[in-house]
């Protein structure tokens, strides 16, 4: 566990949402997957570091902002936002150019490492998150099931697992969560265009 300074000023989740500019649910999901180390009060508060939110908020100022591809979108349609989780550069590239292919409108944002991962969904609130499972660092499954264990606010994301994992290997690591979508490498960029055009149809409807 790590050892709080006693000149680490402490601060409740409220505060750190209100700083962060996050919900309290998403502080809550950071400090269960580990992105943010808190302790508990004896009546069962979170209390967090002020020292690891400033860190926290450094990261979060060096990650990519989210770059729009796809076709011009009429001023009534939402495009899709989609976060992929990759620590690869040149498949991170790659996903960047096979969206631009697409014929529907796009929001692509990526991370590095499943520790950005969270920190972008929980400030970003993507439709549809593209994860590989074998990073270094917090790794695709614990970030899948960290999400998996965030209760309603993530239900409806659509998380996809890219893996050059076999399906008994992904099983031997204790499995993924249900409706995890699992695409093999190399990626089958057609059946992932498909699912992205079904969850940007549901995403039109949703506020921007």
């Amino acid at each position: 566990m790590r050892k709080i300074s006693s000149n680490d000023e402490l601060m409740t989740t409220r505060e750190v949402g209100e700083v962060l500019g996050v919900a309290v649910r998403t502080v809550q999901l950071w400090v269960e997957s580990g992105a943010l180390p808190a302790w508990r009060t004896a009546g069962g508060h979170r209390r967090i570091p002020r020292s690891a939110v400033d860190k926290l908020r450094q990261e979060r100022s060096g990650m990519l902002a989210p770059v729009v591809h796809g076709s011009p979108q009429p001023p009534t349609s939402r495009a899709l936002r989609m976060l992929v989780v990759e620590d690869d550069a040149n498949l991170r590239n790659l996903f960047s150019l096979m969206v631009q292919g697409w014929d529907f409108p796009v929001e692509l944002s990526t991370a590095t490492d499943g520790f950005q991962g969270l920190v972008r969904i929980g400030q970003w609130m993507p439709d549809m998150v593209v994860t590989d499972l074998n990073m270094p660092g917090m790794n695709g499954f614990d970030m899948v099931r960290s999400l998996a264990q965030a209760g309603a606010g993530y239900a409806d994301l659509q998380v996809v697992a890219v893996t050059g994992f076999s399906a008994d290997e992904v099983a031997d690591r204790g499995g993924l969560p249900e409706g995890t979508a699992v695409f093999r490498k190399p990626v089958d960029f057609d059946g992932l265009e498909t699912l992205a055009r079904s969850r940007q149809l549901r995403a039109q409807h949703l506020p921007n």
